[in-house]
């Protein structure tokens, strides 16, 4: 029998609509409104705690006994030195919910902290990235609020919010706010933050690899961008790759924007965390997509907070990721 996990969709679909509500609004009234140094991460730093905090707030209500791994922890909110901070982050994440569901400073920060969870194979947990893609966030570019729930070890349930994302990539300057869901056994859907009508998606049907299309990080720090020139032309890709940040990636290809998503190893020591993956994962592979690291091994999310059994990770289409790996494995000489 396979679960549909319907509580615990409606309850991420919520956590994460209202999470996405507040990094709009710490946009507006943090970058938008003010001069910010090129170094300066505090508006996004408010974001990712008050995310943090709503999203381990909506679980704990609806799930008290599911342990939750998340990005942050509460200690920049402590004391003196965090009491600018402590503020705005109170401020801003009362500001999006209702007059029944304000938190008290402590609850913010109790709530943050339930994200401290080691991961495991063992039972439920949660995994959450509050904002992926901190720079895509602080340039008005793609962010995401990625939620997953993983049991025994397999990714189960994912959903992901993307405000800056399209709604319809056909026309960029259509409606943005994006919302993606996908339970393993059940489909990949798409509907907007406005409207609850779902829309299921599924990969672009190509018939070979020189129709396809990359999708990218924009940072090079992330994943190689000279190893995905050689492994296009591999490939004989010769359409340009869309760049864009966090797991908007897994998003754009699950819909067909594109077709491949490469993070290759940027480092030798770099290992990845099961939040910037978990969500995306599920949702790839209900759209008609494979995920693998750079050997072809599946990802593995039962070992902790992190992907230290994986190295680099590919999702395409079904169709042609067996012909990806081969030309990935040969450029890194693999």
């Amino acid at each position: 029998m396979i679960l549909d996990y319907s509580k615990e969709r409606s309850v991420a679909i919520q956590a994460v609509l209202t999470a996405s509500k507040v990094c709009q609004s710490v946009f507006q009234h943090l970058v938008a409104n003010e001069t910010l140094t090129k170094n300066d991460k505090s508006p996004v730093t408010v974001a990712d705690f008050s995310a943090q905090a709503i999203v381990n707030t909506y679980l704990t209500k609806h799930f008290p006994n599911d342990p939750i791994v998340g990005e942050e922890d509460s200690k920049d909110l402590q004391g003196d030195a965090g009491k600018i901070l402590r503020e705005k982050v109170f401020s801003l994440t009362n500001g999006v919910l209702n007059e029944n569901e304000k938190l008290s400073e402590q609850q913010i920060l109790e709530a943050i902290d339930r994200g401290n969870y080691a991961g495991g194979s063992q039972g439920r947990h949660w995994a959450l990235d509050p904002i992926d893609g901190t720079k895509g966030f602080l340039r008005g570019g793609q962010y995401a609020i990625c939620l997953a729930l993983i049991v025994d070890g397999i990714v189960q349930l994912g959903v992901i919010g993307c405000p800056n994302l399209p709604v319809d990539h056909k026309t960029p300057s259509s409606e943005r706010g994006s919302l993606f869901i996908a339970v393993r056994g059940y489909g990949a859907f798409q509907r907007s933050f406005t409207n609850e009508k779902e829309t299921p998606i599924h990969f672009a049907d190509i018939s070979s690899t020189k129709e396809a299309i990359f999708c990218e990080s924009v940072e090079a720090g992330h994943s190689s961008h000279e190893d995905a020139i050689k492994i296009a032309k591999e490939l004989n890709i010769t359409r340009d790759p869309v760049r864009m940040d966090s797991q908007a990636k897994y998003c754009s290809i699950a819909r067909g924007d594109a077709n491949i998503y490469l993070r290759l190893p940027a480092s030798k020591t770099y290992i990845e965390k099961i939040w910037d993956h978990a969500s995306g994962n599920v949702l790839v592979t209900e759209a008609g997509g494979k995920v693998t690291d750079i050997y072809g091994k599946p990802l593995d999310f039962s070992v902790g907070r992190t992907l230290e059994k994986n190295k680099g990770v590919i999702a395409s289409n079904v169709s042609i990721h067996d012909t990806v790996l081969k030309a990935v494995q040969k450029v890194l000489n693999i």
